[in-house]
């Protein structure tokens, strides 16, 4: 059940980029899966879902480690990237319907990503989203711990001059939702993406404060608060 929502002045709404801005999980779901394979890990949709979806590699590579009793071979990183960043090009889209909630929105915007600084830019200039985010775009390589911890969450609250109390995180993953959750902010689940059909409520210990299925669903929430036009 989603928390009663919080009668608080929202200053600062602070966007996911995977998954929420962009359609891409699948993507590089495909991807890893593929790359996992030949060096022998069997990634399935519950492991992608469980110890990848919103971590940053360096974190998600910790737990395959655990799981599977050794880590991933130390070229392998970069070789991902290298080749999510190729297939990327000319295979990214945008979320349906997101330029028209960026273009109605009144109250301040960031986004806050787990994604790393390359891949950012590439998802910026293939969806044609950066100069919505220009001067306002803040990754996990800026903090000390990524998602789930609260560190890049309050790390952009503090560029954009925002209390973590008045901030309003959109995030998919169940990592992006503890970060806003850890962080005091107010947090709704977007489960519009492709990757999350199917998919699972989140845990009973990650409960947002309203859950929206598209983008037109998000437009409407927003105006409600005054957040967009």
């Amino acid at each position: 059940m989603p928390h009663s929502q919080p009668r608080r002045k929202i200053d600062l709404v602070i966007f996911d980029c995977d998954g929420v801005l962009i359609d891409s999980e699948m993507l590089s779901a495909a991807v890893l899966t593929e790359m996992a394979a030949e060096v022998g890990f069997a990634i399935t949709p519950e492991i992608f879902r469980s110890d990848f979806l919103g971590r940053s590699f360096a974190t998600a590579s910790a737990r395959a480690e655990k799981r599977w009793g050794r880590g991933f071979p130390a070229d392998f990183n970069m070789n991902y990237r290298a080749r999510l960043l190729a297939r990327m090009k000319g295979n990214l889209p945008a979320m349906p319907g997101v330029r028209a909630v960026l273009d109605a929105m009144r109250a301040p915007f960031c986004l806050a990503t787990s994604s790393s600084p390359p891949r950012l830019a590439v998802s910026m200039a293939e969806t044609g989203l950066g100069p919505y985010f220009e001067g306002r775009m803040y990754t996990a390589s800026m903090v000390a711990n990524g998602k789930p911890a609260p560190d890049l969450m309050l790390h952009a609250a503090a560029a954009m001059n925002a209390t973590p109390e008045s901030c309003l995180v959109i995030e998919d993953s169940e990592m992006g939702l503890r970060a806003g959750l850890a962080a005091g902010m107010q947090v709704w689940h977007f489960i519009g993406g492709a990757h999350m059909q199917g998919m699972a409520a989140p845990p009973e210990d990650v409960r947002p404060h309203r859950t929206l299925d598209s983008m037109p669903a998000l437009h409407d929430a927003f105006r409600e608060l005054g957040l967009a036009t």
